[in-house]
C-alpha cells in the first residue's frame, strides 16, 4: 500500500509586505523598500506593512474562534456543495467542459461573451434560493460580535470565506469540480487547467460604507465575480486592458451586475467598480491561483517570488513545482 502524499504547503511572496500597499486616503498603490524611501516617496506606511506581516496568524486565530463560537442560521451551507445550489447553465457548461472532445468553440456557445477582445465572459453560477440563503448567512454573521477580517486592502466591508469556514465545503469544490474545467478551456495560457488554490471573499457596498472600488488588478491568475444581491442601482464594473499594457484604461468597458451571474476575467485585467447609487450590493469574489504559473513570476512584483510560509492557501505559491504540470503548455 502506498503512503499518502504530504499536504502541499502554500506560501506568499515577500513582496506582499513591500509592493502594492494600498493607501485609501490617496487611492494609490505604493511600494515600500525602507523607511527613508517610504517617507521620501509617500509618507508613513509602517502601519500597513505591520498589518500585512501579522495577517496570516491573525486570520487563522479568527477562524478558530469563529469555528468554536459561531452558530449558523443556515447550517446546510456548511455541508459539501450540492448541484442543487448551482444554476443549470453553470452545470451544463461545466459538464460540457469535461466531456470528450470539448473545445473553446463549443464552450462559448454555453456562456455569454462580454468582450472577445478582453476575454471577459459571464454565466449564471448560483440559483436564486442559494444566493438568498448565503446572503442571510453573511448578514447573520455580520451582526454577530465575532471578529471579522477585511476582505482585502481596498474593501472595508465583507467577509473572508476562509475565516467563516466556507472554503472547504463551498469554494474548494466549486474550484475543483466546476471552475477548473471551464477555465482550462477559456484561459489555458493563464494556468486555467492548473488551478490549485484560491482566495475567496464577499464584498459589501452600501450607503455610509464602501460605495465604489478604485482601479486595480487582482493577485490571481483568474477571477470569478458573482453578484449575490441585494436590490441596488449603480456599481457597474469597468475593465481596461492588462496592467502591463500602456494606457490600459484608455477605453474602459462597463459591465452591469446581474444577480446570480458571475463574471470571469483574467486577474491581471485592470478593473474597478463605479459608485453605488442606491441599495446594497454584495458580491462573491474568488481569486483563482495556479502555483505552476506564479511560482515562476509573482504577479504583484513581477519578479521571481521570495517565498514566506503562510497560513491556509497563503497567496498560492508553493516551494515545489507540481509534478504533473507540463510547463511548456504555459509558455
Amino acid at each position: 500500500m502506498g503512503t499518502a502524499a504530504a499536504p502541499v504547503r502554500f506560501c506568499r511572496c515577500a513582496c506582499f509586505c513591500s509592493e502594492n500597499l494600498y493607501v485609501a486616503r490617496y487611492a494609490l498603490h505604493v511600494r515600500f523598500r525602507n523607511e527613508q524611501q517610504l517617507r521620501q516617496d509617500y509618507g508613513p506606511l509602517e502601519q500597513e506593512v505591520e498589518r500585512r506581516q501579522r495577517l496570516g496568524q491573525e486570520s487563522a486565530a479568527r477562524k478558530a474562534l469563529i469555528a468554536s463560537s459561531y452558530h449558523p442560521v443556515w447550517p446546510d451551507i456548511y455541508s459539501l456543495l450540492q448541484d442543487e445550489a448551482l444554476a443549470p447553465e453553470f452545470l451544463a457548461a461545466a459538464e460540457y467542459s469535461t466531456s470528450p472532445g470539448a473545445d473553446l468553440k463549443g464552450l462559448l456557445q454555453r456562456l455569454e461573451t462580454v468582450s472577445e477582445e478582453k476575454r471577459i465572459y459571464r454565466l449564471p453560477v448560483f440559483t436564486a434560493p442559494f444566493c438568498q440563503a448565503l446572503l442571510q448567512e453573511l448578514e447573520h454573521f455580520e451582526q454577530s460580535d465575532l471578529p471579522k477580517g477585511r476582505p482585502n486592502t481596498m474593501n472595508n466591508y465583507g467577509v473572508l470565506l476562509y475565516e467563516l469556514g466556507l472554503d472547504e465545503p463551498l469554494v474548494t469544490p466549486l474550484r475543483e469540480r466546476f471552475l477548473q474545467p471551464l477555465m482550462a478551456l477559456l484561459y489555458p495560457d493563464c494556468g486555467g487547467g492548473w488551478l490549485d488554490s484560491h482566495r475567496a471573499f464577499v464584498v459589501k457596498y452600501a450607503p455610509g460604507q464602501d460605495r465604489e472600488l478604485g482601479c486595480h488588478y487582482d493577485n490571481a491568475e483568474l477571477t470569478l465575480n458573482v453578484s449575490l444581491g441585494k436590490a441596488f442601482t449603480g456599481g457597474a464594473l469597468y475593465f481596461g486592458d492588462l496592467f502591463q499594457v500602456p494606457s490600459a484604461l484608455a477605453h474602459p468597458l462597463e459591465v452591469e451586475h446581474v444577480v446570480g451571474q458571475g463574471i470571469l476575467h483574467r486577474g491581471g485585467q485592470l478593473h474597478g467598480a463605479r459608485p453605488l447609487g442606491t441599495g446594497e450590493r454584495w458580491n462573491l469574489v474568488v481569486w483563482l491561483r495556479a502555483s505552476a504559473v506564479r511560482n515562476r513570476l509573482c504577479p504583484m512584483c513581477c519578479r521571481k517570488p521570495q517565498l514566506v510560509d503562510d497560513e491556509g492557501f497563503g497567496d498560492g505559491f508553493t516551494r515545489e513545482e507540481p509534478a504533473t504540470v507540463d510547463l511548456c503548455a504555459l509558455t
